[in-house]
């Protein structure tokens, strides 16, 4: 009787989801699959042996990639991020000044519904003002992280507009702008231009 013996490679699907697929370049469906070597007797895996790792693979143009694809954010989680990072930073400004004045909040909404946070109102702005320092400072940083330089920029002038809403800006939101600007990742000099080019813009 003939045997034939061989190694053959089988894989599993372990999770499924949306990833920035680096072929196609844009946010694509995935399956995350795992592979494990098997013994085998005619074609039929009969004993598990190595395992080899996990692969992407991309449902549209069926590439395979490392896991660590899923690193790369979608134009999504982009979005989301940025919305976060814009509101902590409103918070951080209006904290710094006056917090119930009306304007410099109308601002706020106004400025955070530009980023993507249509639901976001004067409710949504307490809440903001009630979390604590060290979160919001952290979502700036997530946010910064997305941003190319001149993307920086403007984030930061959308900011200083918010803390000039309810007049020239205080002492208190100078400093708040600076950290602002800290956690976004931009030097101390290229803030103050800014925060400067934007003040003399307001008047």
């Amino acid at each position: 009787m003939l045997l034939v013996f061989g190694l053959t490679a089988v894989f599993r699907t372990v999770s499924e989801g949306t990833f920035h697929c680096p072929q196609c370049g844009g946010d694509r469906a995935y399956r995350r699959r795992a592979g494990r070597r098997w013994f085998s007797v005619f074609f039929v895996p009969m004993v598990p042996l190595w395992r080899l790792g996990h692969a992407v693979e991309c449902r549209t143009c069926r590439a395979r990639f490392p896991a660590s694809a899923l690193r790369t954010p979608t134009a999504q989680q982009m979005a989301e991020t940025l919305a976060a990072g814009m509101r902590a930073a409103a918070a951080l400004v209006l904290r710094a000044g006056d917090p119930s004045d009306a304007a410099a909040r109308a601002r706020a909404i106004a400025t955070v519904t530009g980023y993507g946070e249509p639901g976001y109102d004067a409710a949504a702005v307490d809440a903001d003002l009630a979390l604590r320092r060290i979160f919001l400072e952290q979502e700036v940083v997530a946010a910064g992280a997305q941003l190319a330089v001149e993307a920086k920029e403007w984030f930061l002038a959308q900011a200083v507009r918010i803390g000039l809403a309810d007049g020239p800006l205080g002492d208190g939101e100078r400093q708040a702008l600076h950290l602002v600007a800290d956690l976004l990742g931009m030097s101390p000099a290229y803030a103050l231009g800014v925060i400067v080019t934007t003040e003399g813009a307001s008047r």
